[in-house]
């Protein structure tokens, strides 16, 4: 085994029972805050995640790399460029998570109280006898001024 270690030295190749094992992280965990409102929550799940996604990209994007240098074919370079649109896509979609969230937050703010245009506020039963009202108004003034007219 150590004339095996020696040449992999030599030749600059990893010997297979000594790679370096990176750190395991564990999935995001999603915790709730029952203070902060369901948009805040999802809010703040959505960006671990999506933070989460952009590692792991990252991590994939590096080793693909490293296959396509040693390979030199042009479908991993082909791969790799891919995972990098994937991850700056995500990175697109955590800033519009954010722009999204600072309009929900905006709106009540910016929002009008008043209303210009409202015809009628209430029932129909009452709305039906205010439009009989006027009808009969209507007919008074219809009959008062064909009296008129006709008297003359």
């Amino acid at each position: 085994m150590a004339l095996e270690d020696k040449v992999n030295e030599i030749l600059g190749i990893d010997t297979p029972g000594k790679k370096e094992e990176k750190e395991f992280k564990p999935p995001v965990a999603r915790v709730e805050e029952k203070a902060k409102d369901d948009v805040d929550n999802d809010h703040k799940n959505s960006r671990e995640y999506y933070y989460n996604l952009i590692d792991q990209g990252q991590e994939a994007i590096a080793g693909i790399l490293e296959v396509a240098k040693e390979g030199q074919h042009p479908r991993a370079y082909e791969v790799a460029l891919a995972g990098i649109k994937n991850v700056a896509d995500t990175v697109d979609k955590l800033q519009d998570l954010n722009k999204k969230l600072k309009d929900l937050k905006e709106l009540p703010k910016t929002a009008d109280t008043k209303i210009q245009n409202a015809l009628f506020v209430g029932s129909t039963a009452e709305l039906q006898k205010m439009l009989k009202k006027d009808e009969d108004t209507k007919s008074k003034v219809i009959n008062t001024k064909h009296r008129d007219i006709s008297d003359k």
